[in-house]
């Protein structure tokens, strides 16, 4: 295509940089008698056309993503155009490399450069966000260094525009895997906080040399995203805070532009920037032996997102939309080293990665897709149970055959005594399988077919809400973008004398959900908290079409239910 000329104007020169989803071309534009850069989407000469018509508009989005912004740290879009059936973008040619490239030759950046760079990054953001736009793709490979010293943020490709219809599919997720910002991983909506924590990853990747949170795989990745915090960067200087602070897990404890412009300028100087200290959580002091430090974060208390019990949606202590058992945020305790109640904290922990599938349905390129296919395909053949994905279904109805509703527990099930210390009556045939075992976090699946239908107790000593009614409207929120999830109830109800909430739902599951058969599902779950404060979630689910039986086997469960006696 070298010396290709594009729209009777851009003769195309050599290509300077390539990705995914398209080649940039040094190109001379024979009207003004300048040098451009030309970008080309190449990935719609491969995909179908429903997909193709996603990447146009994407790329349009693009170029009125940046027409909006003006301000000598993004690039500028010259022109649109069609040729050959695609929109080419006509944008200043940067003479430079990428922040990646920069990384990539010369192993990291020096901390006050480092500061320097990203605060003409964040100018460009502040820019953007005034102007009503979203970056939600802000990686090293997006930050241009010109040989003039100018840096430069690019690729406005999937920038959400305020007030514009979406052009990415429900539940779709877009970005760079090892920049999303952990609120993103589980689904909520993006926001400027979002494209700060990127930032924040993108300048420890600077100065370190590699990302905080890449792992072997991009589920993994994204688990470490929401998980775990990042090693503290060695090589950071008086940026190290201010990195911290940009990668805090809660939004709301992020700094914002303004606060984080000022300390990246100290950092720039060679400054330790002293507000940054605010936003950095204190070690605490460790709980499991002498020098356990409990991790790289605050105390944490009632708060955020416990864990749970359903494979397509928040059940109790709480899962996602077919997610893999991962984190949820947690909160500043009311005070270093207690709970209000005088109950000792613990130290940030894991739980679980809320609405990983639904990150997973998004276009994150093929490796996304593959990874999350292997990964589902190792936990099924080790025994574990995935939420939306519990195993192939080998009966058609829930196990047991038909019992008369008398009002009481049907004499023909058996009573499981499970090694967690409590006891629960089920239909003969099904069998236990371990969910998930993390620290203060149990979750436990009984199953007669593989997962097609199955309950799930989760027990969870250290929750993060104060209630489970509060807890079940936090998860709800991870369902919003399943295939016609409705509500069919959810209010707070007394179970055993204790304070709980019930909570029904139904979505239909995907070709893309494996194993399930596609179709309607239905679920339906009681989350209480002990004396002690322990939380349970007792969650059931099962095609739509099998609810009859499913809804009434669940009234027997809860009938038959024995917590562990030591909270009891």
């Amino acid at each position: 295509m070298q010396g290709l000329l594009i729209a009777g104007r851009y003769r195309l020169a050599e290509s300077i940089g390539s990705g995914g989803m398209g080649r940039v071309w040094r190109a001379h534009d024979e009207v003004l008698h300048r040098a451009v850069a030309v970008k080309e989407l190449t990935a719609a000469l491969y995909v179908s056309d429903s997909d193709q018509a996603v990447l146009l508009a994407r790329t349009r989005a693009e170029a009125r993503a940046a027409a909006r912004i003006n301000h000598s740290a993004v690039v500028t879009v010259h022109d649109v155009l069609d040729h050959d059936g695609r929109p080419w973008i006509v944008m200043e040619l940067v003479e430079g490399n990428s922040l990646a490239d920069a990384v990539k030759e010369q192993g990291r950046i020096e901390p006050r450069e480092a500061a320097r760079i990203g605060l003409w990054v964040l100018r460009a953001l502040r820019a953007a966000h005034s102007a009503g736009v979203l970056h939600r793709d802000v990686k090293p490979g997006n930050v241009l260094l010109g040989r003039d010293g100018r840096v430069l943020l690019t690729d406005f490709g999937i920038a959400q525009i305020e007030g514009d219809s979406t052009i990415t599919r429900t539940g779709e997720v877009v970005g760079s895997v090892d920049y999303l910002a952990p609120e993103r991983v589980r689904g909520h909506d993006p926001g400027p906080a979002s494209d700060l924590w990127a930032l924040g990853a993108t300048l420890y990747t600077a100065v370190e040399g590699r990302s905080p949170f890449r792992r072997t795989s991009p589920l993994s990745t994204m688990q470490a995203v929401v998980e775990e915090e990042a090693e503290q960067p060695h090589n950071a200087g008086p940026l190290g805070p201010v990195i911290s602070a940009l990668l805090c897990k809660e939004t709301e404890r992020r700094p914002g532009a303004e606060e984080a412009e000022q300390m990246l300028a100290e950092a720039a100087e060679g400054r330790r920037p002293n507000a940054a200290q605010a936003f950095v959580p204190t070690r605490t002091s460790g709980l499991n032996g002498p020098g356990d430090t409990g991790g790289y974060g605050t105390p944490v208390s009632a708060g955020g997102p416990a864990t749970g019990a359903s494979e397509a949606g928040p059940a109790g202590p709480g899962t996602s939309p077919g997610g893999p058992s991962g984190v949820g945020p947690t909160a500043v305790g009311p005070a270093p080293g207690a709970h209000g109640d005088g109950r000792p904290v613990r130290p940030r922990r894991k739980l679980r990665t809320l609405a990983l599938v639904v990150a997973f349905a998004a276009v994150l390129g093929g490796g996304a897709a593959v990874g999350f296919q292997e990964w589902n395909n190792s936990r099924h053949h080790t025994g574990a149970h995935n939420r939306t994905n519990p195993g192939p279904a080998s009966s058609a109805s829930p196990g047991g055959g038909q019992d008369r509703d008398t009002g009481t527990v049907p004499d023909s099930w058996e009573t499981h005594h499970d090694p967690l210390g409590f006891s629960i009556s089920l239909p003969k045939g099904w069998k236990r399988q371990v969910y998930g075992i993390n620290g203060a976090l149990k979750q436990i699946d009984y199953t007669p077919d593989g997962g097609k239908h199955f309950l799930r107790i989760s027990i969870d000593s250290s929750p993060d809400f104060a209630n489970a009614y509060e807890h079940q409207k936090d998860l709800e929120q991870q369902l919003q973008r399943l295939v016609g999830y409705k509500r069919v109830i959810m209010e707070p109800k007394v179970y055993r004398d204790r304070d709980g909430s019930l909570w029904e739902y139904t979505w239909t599951a995907l070709k893309k959900d494996p194993p399930y058969v596609p179709g309607p599902r239905h679920a339906i779950e009681e989350t209480y908290f002990s004396r002690e404060g322990t939380e349970y979630a007792i969650y059931m689910s099962g095609p739509a079409a099998d609810w009859p039986t499913t809804g009434k086997q669940f009234k027997w469960v809860l009938q038959s239910w024995q917590q562990p006696s030591q909270t009891r």
